[in-house]
């Protein structure tokens, strides 16, 4: 008798074919890595196929790998990862897939197969800097307008490039280059005369 994950696994394998980059089985759960050539066509088996029918897009998010291991990470830098539901056949997938230019990554938008990936593909080109070719209202959707850079870059300084904050003789809020005053992080142990003596 199979197990329902092994059931998942064969699905998925004879729905993807050669469109499957690899599938790992870890912690109860499966996860495959397609190409980024095939993401959207892949995205669309997954969704369409009698084996597989994974009506949901339940989270979709950016990675970034870069520090990945320690740093001994040798593959692509940006990777968009995300897990599907399948009402039908009550199991769920993982699905990475690596953009293929760490300098200007690009995937396709699965936003006309869920429209639910709207917000979140919009999310990770906010946080990311990870574009999504055809999505029809990529824009940043938590920072500011006028933020520079892309926040969950593992090279993004913590502190941020720029601070803003509102000037009283301008009557506006104005950008600055961040200032950070030094602080002495002194641990200070206050007791009173009795403490803990009943």
């Amino acid at each position: 008798m199979t197990t329902k994950l092994e059931t998942l696994e064969a699905a998925v394998r004879n729905a993807l074919g050669d469109h499957l980059q690899s599938l790992t089985v870890a912690l109860g759960e499966i996860t495959i890595v397609v190409k980024a050539s095939n993401y959207l066509s892949a995205m669309r088996v997954l969704r369409d196929h009698a084996d597989t029918r994974f009506e949901e897009l339940i989270d979709l998010c950016g990675v970034d790998y870069s520090t990945y291991g320690d740093g001994s990470w040798q593959g692509a830098r940006f990777a968009v990862v995300s897990h599907l539901l399948s009402i039908e056949h009550n199991w769920r997938l993982r699905v990475r897939v690596f953009a293929a230019d760490d300098e200007q990554p690009i995937l396709a938008s699965v936003t006309d197969i869920w429209a639910s990936a709207n917000w979140y593909e919009r999310e990770a080109f906010d946080f990311f800097g990870i574009l999504f070719e055809g999505h029809n209202d990529l824009r940043r959707i938590l920072t500011d307008y006028g933020f520079i850079g892309h926040p969950f870059r593992k090279d993004f300084p913590i502190s941020g490039y720029v601070e803003m904050r509102y000037d009283a003789e301008q009557k506006r809020v104005i950008y600055q280059p961040v200032t950070i005053d030094p602080r002495e992080i002194t641990p200070r142990v206050i007791r009173e005369e009795h403490y803990g003596i009943k």
